[in-house]
């Protein structure tokens, strides 16, 4: 049996920024990792996905500009944008894990099982530690419909050796929505379906509207509420049967609704974890119901966005926790959530349907971009945010955005927020000009 001070389980973004932490510390610490070192974000989600992405968004740019200094659009060449995806990806897990050897930190690789006296089995290896982090993270989830087995996922998506020239897409959250505008771009007629009429739930109604303008415009086809029932082989294809018994023929089918925690394997209630179907239930300073017991990441059960700096977050909060004396409840700042493709939608802080019920305190600036001359001069079809200024403070508190750039202007409107800059602090701030940080000053 091997003693730790701390085993971490999980060796993604999470779970190595508090191996890392706690190792600096003097802490003796182990991670162990079932799958890719790495974790979720850098091998099959943000970093793949935004490689892919460099091509759509170029593309997009493109297009925007013909007739307008610019002839003839790039076409997407998915063999070699995928080399270019594979080029990265594929040194990640051996670099991740000599990382770790390399800082003398130790690790070990297979599926993960509590014991009842609290040690963990890994393989044939016994460990004990004095607290255990689970970061498991979470995995895509499948739909219990006829022929679930038929169904791929955003992960065999982002290792395609080729795309299909037509797909479907089960389910219009973050993943769908994103893959949709890189396999439409790359030339594939799409199908992104949704069980109801209110996809991106969590964003700005108006902008998500105008989002799904815009894919219809570049073709996506998009069936709201819509539940699909089975997915059947048909030939060297794939029959879709709705539940109005609409039907088609495609490719190949994604699950793409929805992700579930990690967690099958752990058992749990061997050591008293308690559990929802949205993870584990932790209390403010990410302790489980038993106290030797944190978790980090998107395996938690938490109404904050399941993002990967939100989890590098928790992971060095966590490393002030295990090594401070009565350390506060961990305190989360303003997050962005971005929605990538050749038109973006972001958002971050006081959400603008809270604005809108609670008029007395805040004011909304639902402004249109399009013709400013940051979105004119690239030829942005259509640009727009809506900007939730704290009228007694006379303070942007909150934005969505949905734009070529929104990512872009959501991160300046991150500082803006996080440092609680008001309107005469932004003004008395010199920035590039014309640049979209030198906007800022009009969004008030």
């Amino acid at each position: 049996m091997q003693a730790f001070d701390i085993g971490i389980i999980g060796g993604g973004p999470g779970g190595l920024a508090a191996a890392y932490g706690l190792h600096a510390r003097g802490m003796n610490v182990a991670v162990v990792e079932k799958d890719l070192w790495g974790g979720t974000c850098p091998n099959r989600g943000c970093d793949p996905k935004k490689i892919l992405m460099a091509a759509v968004e170029a593309q997009g740019h493109s297009e925007a500009l013909q007739g307008h200094g610019l002839t003839g659009i790039p076409q997407i060449d998915w063999s070699a944008l995928m080399a270019a995806k594979r080029a990265y990806t594929e040194k990640i897990p051996s670099g991740t894990q000599g990382g770790l050897e390399a800082a003398g930190i130790a690790n070990f690789h297979g599926t993960a099982s509590f014991n009842d006296d609290g040690t963990l089995t890994v393989g044939g290896e016994q460990l004990n530690a004095a607290n255990w982090i689970i970061a498991t993270g979470q995995e895509p989830r499948l739909p219990k419909i006829d022929g679930q087995e038929w169904l791929r996922t955003s992960n065999d998506f982002l290792d395609l050796d080729k795309l299909p020239q037509d797909i479907t897409l089960m389910g219009a959250g973050f993943v769908g929505v994103e893959l949709a505008a890189i396999a439409n771009a790359a030339g594939s007629r799409v199908h992104l379906v949704h069980h109801n009429t209110r996809p991106l739930r969590a964003f700005d109604q108006d902008l998500v509207n105008d989002l799904l303008d815009r894919l219809r415009e570049n073709g996506v086809d998009i069936k709201l509420d819509t539940d699909i029932t089975a997915v059947a082989p048909a030939d060297d294809q794939y029959q879709v049967t709705t539940a109005t018994g609409e039907t088609w023929t495609t490719g190949l089918a994604f699950a793409t609704a929805g992700r579930t925690p990690v967690l099958a394997d752990l058992h749990l209630d061997r050591v008293d974890v308690a559990t929802t179907a949205h993870g584990i239930t932790v209390n403010g300073r990410l302790q489980s119901s038993n106290h030797h017991i944190f978790a980090l990441g998107d395996v938690v059960d938490r109404p904050q966005p399941k993002l990967t700096p939100v989890a590098g977050f928790e992971g060095r909060y966590l490393t002030e926790t295990l090594t401070t004396c009565d350390s506060p409840a961990i305190q989360y700042p303003v997050i962005p959530a971005v929605v990538y493709g050749k038109t973006q939608l972001a958002q971050l802080g006081v959400p603008t349907v809270q604005a809108e019920s609670q008029p007395e305190k805040y004011m909304i600036n639902d402004l249109d971009l399009t013709h400013w001359y940051s979105y004119q001069r690239i030829q942005d079809p259509h640009a727009r945010i809506k900007v939730v200024v704290d009228k007694a403070a006379n303070k942007i508190v909150g934005a969505a955005v949905l734009s070529s750039e929104a990512e872009q202007v959501i991160n300046y409107l991150d500082f803006v927020i996080s440092n609680q800059l008001g309107m005469d602090d932004i003004n008395a701030t010199i920035m590039a000009y014309p640049t979209l940080a030198s906007d800022l000053t009009y969004f008030n």
